[in-house]
């Protein structure tokens, strides 16, 4: 089983990138493609592959976050990049700032094998610009084995009874540390309103005083060694945790979860933009597309690769047979534009709190 270095799921999205517009230079290369993606993200021998298929050659450039990738593709204009991994969220940035190339559903024929839910994902209906890649949720993490009762709320965690105190962990990223307390006061993942955001911002500094850590990367790692007990996680990195002691579980809390969803977008920049179709239809053959989900450990939106995993695969990692009705109806993470300056102002507020 192999696992993705620290999780690239960072959200710190300016108003429409201003923040982004960093003095970075676009890669140089002589392959006919420039893909940037997260590490461990797609098989290592993918590129190998896929040149054997199509005789087009082509290099991957690793980044490790979305802001990473999102200054470079602002500064650049795009220019460099032909295929570009991005969360959802950054995905309409960039169709926003005309960055993106329509997706040509005619060279992509492989879109067929998307789940019907999957080409009617709210920030882009339609596949018109983006094509999604891996999708999921955000929940609890715990230890079975440990804690006298199993947790089935947010207030488990941001209000934790006192055998908890101290052992638990929530994500530090913008976007998901404020979910886990608009999920709670029943208000959107995407909610902007002032005097609800002063609420949550009260709860999670409450909160604070409870936790052991802010925890991005190492949150199953705490699981495993006992140091946490009840952690917030992404679903695939709460596998990671499974995968090294099966007294691991994963639940979604009975207020829900965001819907988070990693795409694959064509730059508009590109000079190769028929091969950059071709790779996106490569990556969405069932057989590709399922060792994504078999070895990072995330559901994929592609229903015959889905079929196609081991049943003991499922019954190890439960939430990667999650139905893929149960699935959409959470919320997706939006882009929310000038209310990120505020999401950012409150989860500094909340960290710097005492």
């Amino acid at each position: 089983m192999t696992a993705t270095t620290p999780r690239h799921r960072s959200l710190k999205m300016s108003s429409i990138a201003l923040g982004f517009a960093l003095a970075l230079s676009a890669p140089v290369s002589a392959a006919d493609l420039v893909i940037s993606n997260w590490d461990g993200y797609m098989a290592p021998d993918a590129m190998a592959a896929f040149k054997t298929a199509t005789g087009v050659s082509g290099e991957v450039v690793v980044h490790a976050t979305n802001e990473e990738i999102m200054g470079k593709l602002v500064a650049s204009g795009g220019k460099g990049y032909d295929v570009v991994f991005v969360s959802s969220p950054f995905a309409e940035v960039l169709n926003k700032l005309g960055l993106t190339e329509p997706i040509d559903h005619a060279k992509v024929p492989n879109l067929a094998n998307l789940y019907p839910e999957a080409t009617k994902l709210p920030h882009d209906v339609g596949n018109a610009f983006s094509v999604p890649y891996t999708w999921g949720t955000t929940g609890l993490c715990y230890r079975s084995d440990l804690l006298k009762v199993a947790p089935t709320s947010w207030s488990d965690l941001l209000a934790p009874s006192d055998d908890l105190k101290g052992k638990t962990t929530m994500l530090a990223t913008d976007r998901w540390l404020l979910a886990a307390g608009q999920l709670d006061k029943g208000f959107s993942v995407n909610e902007t309103d002032p005097a609800k955001m002063a609420e949550v911002k009260e709860l999670l500094i409450s909160a604070k005083k409870t936790l052991l850590a802010y925890d991005d990367t190492t949150f199953y790692s705490k699981l495993v060694s006992g140091e946490a007990l009840l952690v917030q996680a992404w679903d695939g990195w709460c596998n990671y945790g499974i995968a090294e002691k099966p007294e691991i579980k994963y639940v979604i809390p009975k207020e829900g979860s965001d819907l988070w969803v990693d795409t694959m977008v064509v730059m508009k920049a590109s000079a190769n933009k028929d091969a950059a179709f071709q790779f996106i239809n490569f990556m969405l053959d069932a057989k590709n597309h399922a060792w994504a989900a078999q070895n990072i450990d995330y559901k994929v939106p592609n229903k015959p690769a889905m079929e196609s995993l081991p049943a003991d695969f499922l019954a190890k990692f439960p939430n990667m047979a999650m139905p893929v009705a149960d699935l959409v109806k959470f919320e997706q993470l939006r882009d929310v534009g000038d209310a990120q300056r505020d999401y950012s102002k409150i989860v500094s507020e909340i960290k710097a709190a005492q």
